[in-house]
């Protein structure tokens, strides 16, 4: 059973807001989230890495975020970690509605101590992940670090979004991965910031994303 809902119409100038619930035999999540925020956030879904790192998309995208899931994490993180991330694309994909007036792309290179990563994205409407990161250890804490591609790959199919990531640097698995979250994080932030040239037109020579 899946419920999503949303303002119907949202202008540049209301607040970008949507609430995805998603239930499963294997999970239940809900995510609300509004895009004009100040970086509020409440992450509850089992997975204190992955708590981790949903604040750092909220406190550096400048976006309010409130996650919560509950999962079969007595078989292993992988569903849950994953329905998080089909659940938040879908919040995301909602809060920009036709994405009138957004700048649409962008890009950050974030260094955290020895590691540097690079993350370049596009609300296309097309979905694409480009994974570039060797994280050099099986686990961070509890957490698998396989399921950080498995987050992405789950976000960018249902925010319909092209995403780039690239480590330049980085030998400390923790520091690779949070150095991602930051820099995708900031990259949403330029991404679906409102461009007052654009006058609400959709970015696009074709008139639609």
């Amino acid at each position: 059973m899946q419920t999503i809902s949303s303002h119907p119409e949202v202008s540049n100038l209301a607040p970008r807001i949507a609430s995805v619930s998603r239930t499963t035999g294997e999970t239940d999540v809900k995510v609300t989230i509004n895009l004009d925020g100040t970086g509020a956030c409440h992450a509850d879904t089992g997975i204190p890495f992955l708590d981790h790192m949903l604040h750092q998309i909220s406190s550096h995208g400048l976006i309010d975020l409130d996650v919560r899931a509950t999962g079969d994490l007595h078989i292993d993180d992988h569903h849950t970690n994953e329905d998080v991330g089909i659940t938040l694309g879908q919040a995301l994909y909602r809060a920009l509605g036709d994405k009138k007036g957004i700048v649409r792309f962008g890009n950050f290179l974030a260094p955290l101590d020895e590691a540097l990563v690079q993350i370049a994205l596009d609300f296309s409407g097309r979905p694409h992940l480009s994974y570039g990161l060797q994280i050099p250890t099986q686990r961070v804490g509890t957490y698998d670090t396989q399921l950080v591609r498995e987050f992405f790959v789950a976000l960018v199919n249902h925010s319909q979004m092209t995403l780039h990531i690239r480590q330049l640097d980085g030998i400390n698995s923790h520091h690779i991965i949070e150095a991602t979250f930051k820099a995708f994080a900031r990259s949403m932030q330029i991404a679906i910031a409102i461009d007052p040239r654009r006058g609400g037109v959709i970015p696009s020579s074709k008139g639609v994303l």
